[in-house]
C-alpha cells in the first residue's frame, strides 16, 4: 500500500501502529502494554511526542528504550526510566490516583463495545486455549482517563460476544460503566490495520470513522465478527510519513537484533 505522495509501500501493520502513535500527545502519561501498544507509543515519543511520559507496569515511569521490551521485566525499561517505583505504589498511587491520562491494551478478543478478553478462548474450566492473563490491564481499563486498543482484524479476534472479560470496557453498552460507579471514560479509539474505530456517544458501540489507505468497507466487514457501523462521514486515515515508517522500521531492526544477541 502506498498513498498520499508517499511513495514507500508500507504493510497494514505498519499502518495500524503508526496511526496507533498518532493518537498520543506530548502531555500524556501513557500506561503502555506489551507488543503492538509499546511500539505505538515509542513512535510517538521518538516523532512528534518527545514530552510524553511512558509508564511500564513493572513500575518504570519515563522510559525512553532503544528497543522494544520483550515483557514488562524487561531491563531496558529500568535502564532508561526517569524512576522505577514499587508495584504496589505504580497502581495505587500513579494509576488509581488518577495520574494516567491514556491507558494502551491490546485484546485477544474484543466486543462491539471493547470488552477485552486476555484470559482464555472457550470455556474457563476447559478453554482451548490459555492465554497470557490479565495482568495490570483490568485495573488500567478502568482507572486510566482513557483507553486505546489496538490490535489486528479477524472474525476470531472481533467477536460478538467475548468467552471471559478481562478488562471492562463499555459493557453491555450505553451507560453501563457509570450505572457500575466507574468514573473514566474506558476505550476511546480502537486502531486495526484496517481501520479506525470511535464508540458511539450514546450507545458505545465502536463505529468506523476512517478506512486505512486502499481498504474498502467491505474489508472491515469481512474481518470483523459483528455487523459493522460505519460513520456518515467517513474519512481516510493518513498514509504513513518517510519519517515515521523509518523511525518504526529502525526501531524494530534495532529490537530484532538486540534480542538476537542476547540469544
Amino acid at each position: 500500500m502506498s498513498g498520499n505522495g508517499n511513495t514507500q509501500a508500507f504493510t497494514p501493520g505498519e499502518m495500524m501502529t503508526i496511526a496507533a502513535s498518532r493518537a498520543l500527545k506530548g502531555e500524556d502519561v501513557c500506561f503502555v502494554g506489551i507488543g503492538a501498544p509499546s511500539a505505538a507509543c515509542n513512535v510517538a515519543r521518538l516523532t512528534h511526542a518527545p514530552d510524553i511520559t511512558l509508564i511500564y507496569e513493572s513500575g518504570t515511569i519515563g522510559t525512553a528504550p532503544d528497543v522494544l521490551p520483550l515483557s514488562i521485566g524487561d531491563g531496558e525499561l529500568c535502564d532508561t526510566a526517569v524512576t522505577t517505583v514499587p508495584v504496589p505504589e505504580m497502581f495505587r498511587y500513579w494509576l488509581q490516583g488518577g495520574r494516567v491520562s491514556i491507558g494502551f491494551l491490546g485484546a485477544a478478543q474484543l466486543d462491539r463495545f471493547g470488552n477485552i478478553n486476555t484470559t482464555v478462548i472457550g470455556d474457563y474450566a476447559h478453554p482451548k486455549t490459555r492465554l497470557p492473563g490479565g495482568g495490570g490491564a483490568p485495573e488500567i481499563a478502568s482507572s486510566a482517563g482513557e483507553i486505546y486498543i489496538t490490535m489486528a482484524q479477524s472474525k476470531r479476534g472481533m467477536v460478538d460476544k467475548i468467552d471471559f472479560y478481562t478488562s471492562f470496557g463499555h459493557g453491555e453498552g450505553g451507560d453501563h460503566r457509570q450505572r457500575l460507579g466507574i468514573t473514566t471514560a474506558g476505550p476511546t479509539l480502537l486502531i486495526t490495520d484496517l481501520a479506525i474505530w470511535k464508540p458511539d456517544p450514546v450507545t458505545k458501540e465502536f463505529t468506523v470513522v476512517s478506512l486505512h489507505p486502499g481498504v474498502t468497507r467491505q474489508q472491515v466487514a469481512d474481518t470483523c465478527g459483528w455487523t459493522v457501523r460505519f460513520a456518515e462521514e467517513l474519512a481516510e486515515t493518513p498514509a504513513p510519513t518517510e519519517l515515521e515508517l523509518k523511525t518504526l522500521r529502525d526501531l524494530q531492526a534495532r529490537t530484532k537484533a538486540a534480542h538476537a544477541a542476547a540469544n
